[in-house]
């Protein structure tokens, strides 16, 4: 089955693996990328009229909005974006442009795409990869035997006129192919792997243009300054040498030879197309732009200016990108904003209309915990058990230990400010931090943790009131 043809039970099913409940959410995104799947199927003009069921999210951090939206995009192949609202700012104001989510899509759609084309011509790229690196070792080889040339002390011209009638000497001659058989053989079988060589890559550095990374507000020029460059003559097929070990040198000559059997403007169309179809945008925090928030201060000078900016792109418009022009009529948008202070009322108008599907999400407590800590194919106890099993630890977790780190993490919330899900990586990052210091000197011992070796180590951060607020 493709990947894109999901019903929307089955693409549930597969979020169920990596988040817990909010089971609204879930469905409203499954169905949401079903009704992309029928709209290329309806026949005739219909098609091109029916517009994406753009989603916001309601909910506090920490309860799985960014993770359904980013879980979804990748089980369905699509070019996927995060990115928060109050990044941007309005036209003629410091901060980013609204446009560059459209050109960080095609970037991704574009890597998505030419992955793709690169795995399906990987054999014969590494079979290419391999014969160059055979005949650039067979030349090492063969220098190295070579005697090096006596110093004649000729001073000036004479050195240039023996150099020129060097340059004018014929190739020499291919290495035999027993040796290149011998090598061959020796690099499949990995005894090479030590081995160091030199090779030319590409070089995409362009040192003068760092001067402007980190700079607020200088993201495109930056952006717009490199693209041009890397277009002008000289600047394309630039080399560095490098000194590299054989098993990097072959990787780096099979993505070389990969990219010579790809067709690139066909790679560059595929990639707009899927974009335009298929692409999904999170748009975090957008109800940091909603209005006046209560206790402001100062002038409200971007908010609703943001709004109006994002309102084509959300509504359907065309933006110029290096690659061509790019159409959003079709791109999902999943925003997703806690709304504590602003309301969903607080947004625009316009900028209202274009969500028609709202799903309020679930705060979540000790249950949810539980099953966080112990359902999900990513869990975070299973990490902490890959992490340590590293060093020869083995670690048990006990069900006791999990509900009372679940108990812990559900009563900081209700104390301080809820984060939800995220308060459990404080959590155990304090029962771990112990043993993942002591992890080198127990290899090959079993740890089991319960709900009293948690209890232990949390006491003394629980017993005083500030010093919890401060670490947890």
């Amino acid at each position: 089955m493709s990947a894109r043809a999901f019903t929307p039970r089955e693409l549930v099913g597969e979020l169920d693996r990596y988040v817990v409940g909010q089971e609204k959410a879930k469905r409203a995104v499954a169905v949401a990328l079903r009704d992309r799947w029928r709209r290329q199927r309806v026949e005739g003009d219909l098609r091109d009229e029916i517009m994406p069921k753009n989603i916001l999210l309601i909910g506090p951090t920490g309860v799985g909005k960014t993770e359904i939206a980013r879980r979804l995009a990748k089980l369905v192949k699509a070019p996927f974006v995060k990115v928060e609202a109050s990044k941007f700012t309005e036209v003629g104001y410091v901060g980013r442009d609204v446009e560059s989510i459209v050109r960080d899509l095609v970037e991704q759609g574009l890597h998505l795409v030419r992955g793709e084309a690169l795995e399906a011509v990987r054999a014969r790229a590494r079979e290419a990869a391999e014969e160059r690196l055979v005949l650039l070792l067979a030349e090492k080889r063969a220098r190295g035997r070579a005697p090096d040339p006596a110093p004649t002390g000729q001073p000036g011209f004479a050195q240039l006129n023996q150099l020129f009638a060097g340059m004018q000497k014929p190739a020499a001659p291919p290495p035999p192919e027993s040796l290149l058989a011998e090598l061959r053989t020796k690099l499949r079988a990995g005894s090479l792997a030590d081995e160091t060589i030199e090779l030319d890559v590409a070089d995409e550095s362009m040192p003068f243009l760092q001067m402007f990374s980190g700079m607020q507000g200088m993201e495109e020029l930056e952006r717009g300054l490199r693209d041009a460059f890397s277009g002008m003559q000289g600047a394309r097929g630039r080399t560095k040498r490098r000194r590299v070990k054989v098993p990097e040198a072959l990787a780096l000559l099979e993505v070389e030879e990969g990219q010579k059997l790809l067709d690139q403007d066909a790679v560059t169309r595929e990639a707009i197309e899927r974009t335009e179809r298929s692409g999904i945008v999170f748009l975090d925090e957008i109800d940091k732009v909603a209005g006046r928030q209560t206790g402001a201060q100062g002038p409200d000078v971007s908010r609703e200016g943001v709004q109006r900016d994002l309102l084509p792109i959300v509504e359907g418009s065309t933006v110029n990108t290096k690659y061509g022009p790019v159409k959003t009529d079709h791109v999902l948008f999943i925003a997703a904003g806690a709304f504590h202070v602003a309301k969903v009322q607080d947004l625009i108008p316009e900028l209202q209309g274009r969500f028609p599907v709202r799903v309020e999400l679930d705060s979540l407590g000790k249950e949810d915990f539980v099953r966080i800590l112990e359902e999900p194919k990513n869990a975070l106890t299973r990490q902490y058990q890959a992490l340590l099993r590293t060093e020869g630890v083995e670690v048990t977790i006990e069900r006791d230990a999990i509900e009372a780190i679940a108990e812990h993490a559900s009563q900081a919330n209700e104390r301080m400010e809820n984060i939800g899900a995220r308060r459990l990586h404080t959590i155990l990052e304090a029962v771990f931090e112990d043993l993942s210091y002591r992890a080198p000197e127990l290899g090959g011992q079993a740890v089991t943790i319960d709900r009293a070796y948690v209890e232990e180590r949390l006491r003394p951060i629980l017993k005083d009131e500030d010093v919890s607020r401060f670490i947890l």
